[in-house]
C-alpha cells in the first residue's frame, strides 16, 4: 500500500513536552527508509505564507495568497511510503523525528 505522509509542525507547541528518547535524526530516518525501499520520495515544502490557493467557482478562476484553510498546524513536508499495511506505515511514521513535537498524518492512496 502506498501512503502519503504529511509532515506538520505546530508552532504553538510546548517544546518542554517533547520526549526525544529514541528519535532518529531526519537524515538517518531518510537513509534507513530509502535503503529499505519504503520511502519512495519526499521533500520539505515552504511555509504557509508562501502558499497559493487555486479554485474555480462559477467559471471564474480564483487565486489567493496563503493556504487553503486556516490551520493551527503547518505542513512542512511530505513523504510517499510503500508499506505492507497501515501498521507498518505507523511504525515508519513513529520513527520520524517530527513524530516528536510535530504530527505525521498518513493517508492511503486510492488503489485502482
Amino acid at each position: 500500500m502506498k501512503f502519503l505522509m504529511l509532515v506538520t509542525l505546530d508552532p504553538s507547541r510546548d517544546a518542554t513536552d517533547d520526549d526525544l528518547t529514541g528519535t532518529l535524526d531526519v537524515e538517518d530516518w531518510v537513509a534507513k527508509y530509502d535503503s529499505a525501499g519504503v520511502r519512495l520520495m519526499g521533500n520539505q515544502v515552504r511555509m504557509a505564507a508562501d502558499a497559493t490557493s487555486v479554485t474555480r467557482r462559477k467559471g471564474e478562476l480564483l487565486v489567493t495568497d496563503g493556504p487553503y484553510a486556516e490551520s493551527r498546524e503547518w505542513i512542512v513536508g511530505f513523504d510517499v511510503l510503500e508499506c505492507a499495511d497501515l501498521d507498518e506505515a505507523i511504525k515508519v511514521a513513529s520513527e520520524h523525528p517530527m513524530a516528536v513535537g510535530g504530527r505525521l498524518e498518513l493517508r492511503p492512496f486510492v488503489e485502482d
